[in-house]
């Protein structure tokens, strides 16, 4: 039986994380290939959680922290 969609403020605050990560990532001047070799990560995934198309698991928003040099916190 597949899962009901979450609900729209779930979906707003994963575009809002998505953002962030994108404006950080751009603020560095990384591309999202530059990102994702740092952090260890697919290049596919950083751009389906910057678009808000997918959720990132925790130690993926931990690697992605670390490879912006900033606080969890400041993502999310």
């Amino acid at each position: 039986m597949p899962s009901a969609p979450p609900p729209d403020w779930v979906i707003a605050r994963r575009r809002a994380v998505g953002d962030r990560i994108r404006v950080a990532r751009l603020d560095r001047n990384f591309t999202q290939e530059r990102l994702a070799e740092r952090a260890g990560v697919d290049r596919q995934a950083i751009n389906r959680i910057e678009q808000g198309h997918q959720s990132p698991k925790l130690d993926t928003l931990l690697l992605l922290a670390d490879a912006l040099g900033m606080p969890l916190s400041a993502l999310v």
